[in-house]
């Protein structure tokens, strides 16, 4: 399935600790963590417990200073394993909370919302089929949420803290 290491030096040096599933509360297994190694699979990286905070996606590869490449912390505090999907996708988004509003679906990945369908905000969200993760600005840049199946009446529950999503992609293990 998959695999991540945290190290607590960069460069992969001084303790380390491996996860091969979720983990809501890494403070007990390691202080710091200052570089990542992805062996396997694809996982987002929390700066809380919890799956809280900043989240951060990681695909397979080495980081070995991921607190320069991402702008966080060395307080990874929880992680969450992004399970392997080979169907097909599909997210309805909807401009008011609780599924109300203007819909519009996504079944591939969408580089600028508000081009696509001539709106930015979402309010609320159903993820049919697919891990997805939505970006608050054009061209996946910015803060980012993982969006895994179920339905989200309100922003607030993907941890997001405005309603501005500009992009939108597809969550693959490519």
């Amino acid at each position: 399935m998959g695999k991540i290491i945290f190290y607590e030096d960069r460069n992969f040096g001084g303790q380390h600790h491996e996860c091969m599933s979720d983990c809501s509360d890494l403070h007990s297994r390691f202080e710091q963590c200052r570089s990542i190694r992805v062996e396997s699979g694809m996982f987002m990286i929390y700066d809380r417990p919890g799956f809280m905070g900043t989240q951060f996606y990681m695909k397979r590869g080495e980081y070995s200073d991921y607190m320069g490449m991402t702008g966080m912390n060395d307080c990874v505090r929880s992680c969450r394993m992004i399970p392997m999907h080979n169907g097909s996708y599909k997210m309805r988004l909807y401009e008011h909370f609780d599924m109300g509003g203007q819909m519009m679906e996504l079944t591939d990945n969408c580089p600028n919302l508000n081009e696509r369908f001539h709106m930015s905000n979402v309010n609320s969200c159903n993820v049919m089929d697919g891990h997805w993760l939505m970006y608050e600005q054009p061209n996946y840049r910015g803060r980012h949420y993982y969006m895994r199946p179920g339905q989200y009446k309100s922003f607030n529950e993907w941890s997001g803290n405005n309603s501005r999503i500009g992009s939108i992609r597809r969550l693959m293990d490519l």
